[in-house]
């Protein structure tokens, strides 16, 4: 979380990929009729999302949640003028929320951070029968010519690892989520050196959280040769970092559907029921 508050000052000069997912979050929401009386905006940030909610939803109490105190009192500073907008410090594997109390939590890039399993029940037991979980994560595509430039380099793990779509789908059935429905788009997003990429990810808080990580700095010369890895890879002088972009939906209410090898089955007429659905 430490993280998290150091980058609150920055985080809206390098939030791109944090914007655009929330952007495409939002569209998908078009899709689905709600009406919802209480919305959580969960994993908040600086509280753009928390406005943009308010604008969607005006009839809706939007509940603005983070861990990072920093995070909050941006959103506070953002959303002092909507009166439907509140911020509350709180753990999304540990929500400081009654049971069945949301219409909708909205949670953009938030998983990679936390354990998708607890966030999963946390939604499925504050989510009333009928309410919508509507996230977004990334997928193990993303940044890979990062973890490919450190190949021969050395053996460390440089790059978190994130879960496949497909397993993300099962924990939420597993949680008691219904009715999941994940789909993934690609952005690629340019840099003129790696000081640009390592500048952005700090400024997100995108830091290596990763199991087996290096621990000790990492020396010159790997950062020289790693640095070098990647440049060589650039065209009209940048070069390209892969987002892979998972967008995921799922229902509160209701017993965990069937599965097949691992997989929701979900036909073609429930799918159009989804997208229809009051």
């Amino acid at each position: 979380m430490r993280g998290f508050d150091r980058a609150s000052g920055a985080f809206d000069s390098a939030d791109v990929v944090h914007g655009e997912a929330r952007r495409r979050l939002l569209e998908r929401l078009q899709l689905v009729k709600l009406d919802p009386a209480c919305v959580v905006d969960l994993g908040a940030a600086t509280g753009k999302g928390s406005a943009e909610l308010a604008a969607a939803f005006p009839k809706a109490r939007v509940v603005a949640i983070d861990r990072s105190l920093p995070m909050l009192e941006r959103t506070r500073a953002r959303c002092a003028d909507v009166g439907s907008v509140a911020a509350l410090a709180g753990d999304a594997e540990r929500l400081p929320l009654a049971d069945n109390s949301a219409d909708l939590i909205f949670a953009n890039l938030l998983l990679p951070w936390c354990a998708p399993e607890s966030v999963f029940g946390e939604a499925a037991r504050v989510l009333r029968e009928g309410g919508l979980l509507s996230f977004t994560t990334v997928g193990p595509d993303t940044l890979t010519e990062v973890r490919h430039a450190w190949t021969g380099i050395d053996d460390a793990i440089h790059v978190h690892g994130f879960v496949d779509m497909h397993d993300v789908g099962d924990l939420a059935l597993r949680a008691g989520l219904t009715e999941p429905v994940m789909d993934v788009d690609t952005l690629q997003v340019t840099y003129r050196d790696v000081a640009s990429l390592a500048a952005d990810l700090r400024a997100c808080g995108a830091t290596n959280v990763a199991a087996g990580r290096r621990t000790t700095l990492t020396g010159r010369a790997r950062l020289a040769a790693f640095r070098e890895a990647l440049h060589a890879t650039r065209q009209a002088g940048r070069f390209e970092v892969t987002v892979e972009l998972v967008f995921g939906q799922a229902w509160g209410g209701g017993a965990p559907r069937t599965q097949e090898r691992g997989q929701a089955v979900i036909s073609m007429e429930e799918m159009a029921r989804l997208l229809r659905r009051d």
